[in-house]
This record gives C-alpha cells, sequence and structure tokens, in this order.
C-alpha cells in the first residue's frame, strides 16, 4: 500500500521568489531525494559547508522566522512555509537548493508550493515510512503563551489560539486534523502583520521584502490588500501553517495532539526541544499496514499519491 511508503517527487521544480526578510531575489529548485534522505537543504550560491539538515536543534533563530544553521554557520531561513507543505502533502525526500540565505516568500503562504508539487506527482519508493509517535503530555510555557504535545492514538491534530491586544480580529481560533481533514484553508493562508508594525520590522532589517503582495496587512479593523481575506479564519490558519512547518523539522510525521496558545516559531521550536529531551516522551515506529494509525489510509483531495 503506497501510502505506508517514502516517496519524493517525479522531477524537479524551480521557483523564483524574493526573500521576505532579506529583500535578495533567490531562485529555490526541490529535486528528487532516495529514500530515507529527509528534507535537505543545500546552498548552490556556496562552494563549502553548504549543506543544512532539517533538525528541531538546528535552529538558531525562531523570531518572526525559522533558521537553520549547520556546524560550520551556514544558514537557510523562513523554511517554514515549504516545510508545512511537504508535511501535509507527506513528501519524506527532498533536496531543496537555493542561491540565498532565505527561501522565496512567494504569496506568504504554502499555495504555490503546494500547487506546483501536485502538478508533477510523486515517486513512491519501498521503503516504509517512519512516524514519532508521542508518549507523554509534555508543556513548554512562555509567559501566557505555551504549547502542549500529548499522545493521540490516530492522528496529529493541531488546536491553535491567537490572541492580540492591539487588535481583536485577530482572536481566533481553530483546530485541524492534519491526516484527515482538507487542508487549502491551511495552504492558501497567508503571512500577516499590523500597519504600525511595518516601519518597526524594518528598522530591524526585517520585512525587507514584504509587501501587499506576500502578506496581509492590517491598518485597524481594514484589511489593506486587495484581495482581503482567502478565509474567515486566515490569520489563526497561517499559525497552524508555521506550526506545522516547524514540527516537520523533527525530521518525520507526527503522531499525537498539539494545543498552543498565542504561540509561535520560538515555542513550538523549545516545545519540540523538551519534548526530545527525553527518549520517554515519543517513539519512533516504522509504519507497516498492520500498525498504521487509520487517519493515514484517508485520502486527503490534496494528497494525490499518484
Amino acid at each position: 500500500m503506497s501510502v505506508l511508503n517514502q516517496k519524493t517527487i517525479k522531477k524537479s521544480i524551480k521557483f523564483d521568489g524574493i526573500g521576505l526578510h532579506s529583500g535578495k531575489k533567490v531562485i529555490m529548485t526541490l529535486s528528487p531525494a532516495q529514500p530515507n534522505t529527509g528534507i535537505i537543504f543545500k546552498r548552490s550560491d556556496l562552494k563549502n559547508n553548504n549543506i543544512i539538515y532539517t533538525n528541531v536543534f538546528n535552529v538558531s533563530n525562531a523570531s518572526y522566522c525559522t533558521k537553520l544553521t549547520n556546524e560550520n554557520g551556514v544558514t537557510v531561513s523562513t523554511v517554514e512555509h515549504l516545510m508545512a507543505a511537504l508535511c501535509g502533502l507527506g513528501v519524506d525526500n527532498l533536496l531543496v537548493e537555493l542561491n540565498s540565505e532565505e527561501l522565496p516568500i512567494m504569496d506568504g503562504s504554502a499555495k504555490n508550493f503546494v500547487e506546483e508539487i501536485e502538478k508533477i506527482g510523486f515517486n513512491i519508493s519501498e521503503q516504509p515510512i517512519r512516524i514519532i509517535k508521542i508518549n507523554k503530555k509534555i508543556t513548554y510555557t512562555d509567559c501566557e503563551k505555551f504549547i502542549t504535545f500529548e499522545p493521540n492514538k490516530i492522528s496529529l491534530e493541531i488546536d491553535f489560539e491567537i490572541k492580540y491586544k492591539q487588535n481583536s480580529i485577530l482572536n481566533q481560533r481553530n483546530k485541524k486534523n492534519i491526516y484527515m481533514d482538507d487542508l487549502r484553508d491551511i495552504y492558501n493562508s497567508r503571512t500577516f502583520c499590523l500597519f504600525e508594525d511595518v516601519e518597526k520590522l524594518k528598522k530591524m532589517g526585517l520585512a525587507q521584502g514584504g509587501s501587499l503582495n506576500n502578506a496581509i496587512v492590517l491598518k485597524g479593523n481594514e484589511v489593506l490588500n486587495e484581495e482581503k481575506l482567502r478565509n474567515p479564519n486566515e490569520f489563526v490558519n497561517h499559525k497552524i501553517l508555521d506550526c506545522l512547518g516547524d514540527i516537520y523539522l523533527a525530521g518525520y510525521r507526527m503522531v499525537g495532539k498539539i494545543t498552543s496558545s498565542q504561540g509561535g516559531h520560538n515555542v513550538t521550536n523549545q516545545g519540540l526541544r523538551e519534548l526530545f529531551s527525553n527518549n520517554e516522551n515519543f517513539s519512533i515506529l516504522e509504519l507497516k499496514e498492520k500498525n498504521i494509525p487509520h487517519s493515514f489510509l484517508i485520502k486527503n483531495p490534496l494528497k494525490s499519491s499518484a
């Protein structure tokens, strides 16, 4: 049964864009990879020490985006949207080459990544997939922010809540079953910010490539983008997208329940570090038909395995 086996994409895909925070033009190519490779980043603009592995403990900065750094100090940042797309689509192995330090932001969501990957389809290997199964409840707290990981026998649930004192329109909560629900609204949800924060971000050297083409900007209760909102829960759905991408840095898809309030990249990463600090907290299982959670067998409309 192919859903139990590792997969990669059928052929290479190229994306052109700019980095949200760096503002630099970037060309990114996704290429097929062999079973048990995992997701690997390669800085093609550098000749040496240019491989960066996806790993929770390779996250060197999680403020406003997720940055990975290898042992030689080479970085790649804003990996979360692509990682979420790969997790949701069940891509286990991939080489991601880019000629700059930051992935292209595209439209601020994972929509373009998902659409292009689905167009070319997947190659299914004979190697079984592996999953991370949460065994114990673990909570990481940072003042009012928190994230909790706890066991769930059949799927991955993400229950996320956001609260903003500055703007009540951003106060939203949503829950998604990652392997059973239609994830279209998650993939399509864009990053967002408040109008009054734009100048502050730019002075910090961030959002240099930000625009109304790749981020929702809120001024009071008004969405300044011509497109307005793609779905009623777009703000919290984007947070679920970020959370899913950050979780996939663990190396395998996960079975468990995740609850987070007012969290973000740093809270998720610190929670994962706490989870993986003790081997009793989790198990890594090689899935075969006899022990597969039934939710992996539910075919999501956006998860063709062809």
